[in-house]
């Protein structure tokens, strides 16, 4: 089902039409490269687990909190980043800790982790907040419908530049978007949906090659500019830079940093991007919510711009933002491959299978959440989420993999998503279809069209 925004008074919540009972191998292949939520069958998401051979490789969809918790943390060290997600981003983000195994990765977390620290996050909550500002002071000018997921896009991209590297990089904002819309782009190899070795050559398209030749000359020249200068300004880069392993004293290597950097620019502002845009869509089409969102950040923030310690009082927004996070989880899959043999659900998974976790399908799970397909933050009250196993509800990932950045995004989300809903009401553009597309990440297909109605706070 599509949804079309113009049904504002019986909202329905986008997503992608079934795929037909049978899918033949090139039909199957197509699907898997251009949309993943185009392959997913309705009784898909009240079945505990799901298993597929596609040729050579055993593949199994685990749709129960139990197993995800099991895969994720119980059993972790059995259970490695899929071959398709190393392939694809080890060009770009080398041994970063989106890609990185092992000790490698538990030293790398160990390193990187101080700069994430919630003290850390609110020397931070100002500079995301003077973005959100100076993107409202452009939309002063707009008139007419507007691609909100396009500025959400670049008021993420300049929050994380900016908290990464203390100034505004507009010069080489050009150099960030033309990789994150190739990276997105970016479709599964063959090789890897077959299951076929890693030592065998993978073609990565020559857009690809040259964006993150650009990207890691960007990055070079910002740590030259950094290290030449030896000016500790309190950024995200200063705090990496300084960081060390709390066992061994030793820091990053500059090719580790370049890592880091990358994963943090590029996984930072698509996935935040996203989850804000996804929240405006749902709020206009649920006017009691975003009523109770308006009497709540107008009573917390009183027209003042938020700040860190003002964040915790924002319970409904933050509600607000989970709820839709959930519905539109911007990383909406977990890829992992078996090293060793395994059972879930009473099926044997050999060595080198592929297990898929579909935040998408879990998060949609009827077992899991009531009328799964209703916007509803109530879910996410105290008490509400007391009662669920921690498991059903994971748009960080989880276990010791889960984000890094985590409650840098959440602080992020809630500073834009109040400072926004103190000015504005965002409204759908009429006639325009809002439909979700499974590339890398979760986005709006065709972006999600709006306008903006100033709001008489008086």
């Amino acid at each position: 089902m599509v949804a079309r925004v113009e049904n504002v008074a019986n909202p329905s919540v986008a997503t992608s039409a079934p795929p037909p009972p049978r899918l033949g191998l090139f039909e199957f292949i197509r699907r898997v490269r251009q949309d993943q939520l185009s392959l997913i069958f309705p009784e898909t998401y009240s079945q505990e687990i799901s298993y597929n051979r596609f040729l050579f490789l055993d593949s199994f969809l685990i749709n129960k909190p139990e197993y995800i918790e099991r895969v994720l943390l119980t059993n972790h060290a059995n259970y490695r980043k899929s071959q398709f997600q190393r392939s694809l981003f080890r060009p770009l983000f080398g041994d970063g800790l989106l890609i990185s195994e092992g000790d490698f990765w538990r030293r790398q977390r160990r390193i990187a982790a101080p700069a994430f620290h919630s003290r850390r996050i609110d020397e931070f909550v100002a500079t995301m907040a003077a973005s959100t500002e100076k993107m409202l002071a452009r939309w002063s000018e707009l008139s007419g419908p507007f691609d909100l997921s396009a500025e959400m896009m670049a008021l993420a991209l300049d929050i994380v530049s900016r908290t990464m590297f203390s100034t505004e990089v507009t010069r080489d904002v050009e150099t960030i978007r033309d990789l994150t819309r190739i990276v997105v782009s970016l479709r599964p190899n063959l090789l890897d949906l077959v299951g076929l070795p890693d030592w065998l050559p993978r073609y990565q398209p020559s857009a690809y090659r040259r964006a993150i030749a650009a990207f890691n000359a960007l990055v070079t020249r910002f740590l030259a500019e950094r290290e030449s200068g030896n000016v500790d300004r309190g950024d995200l880069l200063s705090l990496l830079l300084a960081a060390r392993d709390t066992e061994t004293g030793e820091g990053m290597s500059e090719r580790q940093l370049r890592s880091e950097i990358l994963t943090i620019l590029q996984a930072g502002h698509e996935t935040t991007s996203n989850a804000l845009a996804w929240t405006f869509y749902l709020l206009a089409q649920h006017p009691d919510a975003e009523a109770r969102l308006h009497e709540e950040i107008d009573r917390v923030l009183g027209g003042r711009a938020p700040a860190y310690a003002q964040l915790a009082e924002l319970k409904w927004t933050r509600m607000v933002l989970e709820e839709a996070m959930r519905l539109y989880p911007p990383a909406h899959s977990i890829g992992r491959n078996a090293v060793g043999e395994d059972e879930l659900g009473g099926m044997r998974v050999r060595p080198g299978a592929h297990i898929t976790i579909s935040i998408f399908v879990t998060h949609r799970n009827p077992n899991l959440w009531p009328e799964p397909e209703r916007f509803d933050p109530e879910r996410f009250a105290p008490a509400a989420v007391a009662g669920r196993h921690r498991f059903a509800y994971l748009p960080f990932g989880g276990g010791p993999r889960i984000c890094i950045g985590n409650s840098f995004a959440m602080a992020e989300a809630q500073v834009a998503l109040a400072a926004i809903a103190q000015r504005y009401r965002l409204r759908l553009a009429p006639g325009h279809v809002v439909e979700p597309i499974g590339l890398i990440t979760l986005r709006p297909k065709n972006g999600i069209w709006m306008t903006l109605e100033p709001r008489d706070r008086a």
